[in-house]
């Protein structure tokens, strides 16, 4: 059975959905102002590997991600210009333009880094009547109240505020802001809809004037017309936790007073150099900066599969290089199955097949679960090998099915820089007829530990 570690609870929990053999989850999508960089993608990558595995493991899945493209605004306290207003202005485009722009390129990086889009893309601008909706009904029930500038939920009328971030009214109270907004009931109460000036580029009629949705009601109103409360999983990266998504179970539990949420799941930072990562310090990469630089995007997934989801991953470019070696070596292993015979016997991949499945399945272990791969490809060669790896990559979304024939480079990846130097000077040796000197540096390698098998095209180095 699939165990997945619950944000609200803290601990793993039997995940068991609401509905008999489906699953019904939520992910936060991308505010498409701007490129999405490569620590954005590693919460993309965690979902998708969530989404796999629970495809894996038999479940019928209904998934919602929303494009955020109004209503996100630059401090996540309310504060600031809109996302979208600010690019629009510094990009002179409209901010129609900017999101479909930026949407466009998001979506393409997901399509190199094999992440599957869920079943429902949502954009917030589609839904503007049901989050005027929603907030109307926060309202009614007394939990939304007005002031000059918008409507903002009151978090003193809702007791169970906190329970995410494990943060109570008093610790939001000592970690606020300065106090931009002497009108708010608490500095931590949040905007639901947001009053425009004339100027303000993107804004619709409401019962409240002309305005735009606040960032959390775009998630409530969505997650509740596709998916219905309570659904089943909720997932995004930890920095969501202690505003964006207390700000949803606040408004969904208010609204309709029950639980809106049974498992939330949450991605951990990437790191640069083991510093933050942010636009700010001018130290983010897009998939397309990793590509100039000879990478593949299925490199950094690689990469990626390599630490849990919920641990901090260190972004260094050696550490690239090293997840890029590997990834070659492994297609090489894999290669060698793929065009070997079928010993008959499916025993061996059975067992590693089962293996497989108890690491995907306890909170998705995918680094477990690659380390059982590698040790299945170093078996004797075998088709059957072969197939269980296929198995594998539905989880793994490598493209293990591509393998090819490796090339000499790539053959001899492991191998160290000296006896390498040895093999390439046997090489010029031979070249010249220096037959003695070609013996003598064979002689030399095999002390090292190592065999040179002369190919028509070159040579491959093995370990003798």
């Amino acid at each position: 059975m699939l165990r997945i570690y619950n944000t609200l609870t803290r601990q793993k929990e039997d995940f068991v959905p609401i509905h008999e053999g489906k699953a019904y989850m939520y992910s936060c999508g991308p505010t498409v102002y701007n490129y999405a960089h490569i620590g954005n993608l590693r919460t993309y990558i965690f979902m998708d590997l969530f989404r796999r595995t629970l495809k894996y493991d038999g479940y019928k899945l209904k998934g919602v991600m929303n494009i955020t493209d109004v209503g996100h605004l630059l401090s996540d306290g309310d504060t600031g210009e809109d996302k979208m207003q600010k690019a629009s202005r510094e990009q002179k485009k409209t901010p129609w333009e900017i999101a479909a722009y930026y949407t466009d390129v998001f979506f393409t990086d997901l399509k190199k880094l094999n992440i599957g889009k869920p079943e429902i893309i949502a954009k917030a601008t589609d839904h503007i009547q049901e989050m005027i909706d929603y907030v109307q009904k926060l309202v009614d029930k007394g939990y939304g109240y007005e002031i000059d500038d918008g409507i903002y939920f009151d978090i003193g009328k809702f007791p169970g505020y906190g329970k995410l971030s494990r943060l109570s009214l008093e610790d939001q109270q000592a970690g606020a802001r300065v106090e931009v907004n002497s009108q708010k009931r608490h500095p931590a109460d949040f905007a639901l809809w947001k009053k425009a000036e004339p100027e303000h580029i993107m804004q619709w009629q409401s019962p409240w004037g002309m305005g735009y949705p606040g960032w959390h009601i775009e998630c409530s109103a969505m997650s509740l017309k596709y998916l219905g409360m309570p659904f089943d999983i909720h997932t995004g990266g930890v920095d969501h936790i202690p505003v964006h998504h207390e700000n949803e179970i606040a408004q969904n539990e208010a609204l309709t007073g029950k639980k809106s949420v049974n498992y939330w799941v949450h991605g951990e930072f990437m790191l640069v150099n083991n510093g933050k990562m942010s636009k700010s310090l001018g130290n983010t990469y897009r998939i397309s900066d990793l590509e100039e630089r000879g990478y593949n995007a299925l490199d950094f997934r690689y990469f990626c599969l390599n630490t849990h989801y919920r641990k901090k991953l260190n972004f260094t470019f050696e550490g690239l290089d090293a997840a890029k070696a590997a990834y070659s070596r492994l297609l090489a292993l894999v290669y060698k199955h793929k065009t070997a015979p079928a010993s008959g016997d499916t025993a061996l991949a059975d067992k590693y097949v089962e293996q497989f499945k108890q690491a995907i399945d306890d909170d998705l272990n995918v680094p477990l679960a690659l380390g059982i791969l590698w040790t299945m490809m170093k078996e004797k060669p075998a088709k059957e090998l072969f197939t269980a790896a296929l198995e594998f990559d539905k989880v793994l979304g490598l493209d293990l099915d591509k393998a090819q024939a490796p090339k000499e480079e790539e053959q001899n990846i492991d191998v160290p820089q000296d006896v390498l130097a040895l093999c390439e000077e046997r090489k010029a040796a031979k070249a010249s007829r220096d037959w003695a000197k070609a013996d003598a540096l064979r002689a030399q390698i095999a002390e090292k530990g190592y065999k040179v098998i002369d190919k028509k095209d070159g040579y491959t180095v093995e370990k003798a």
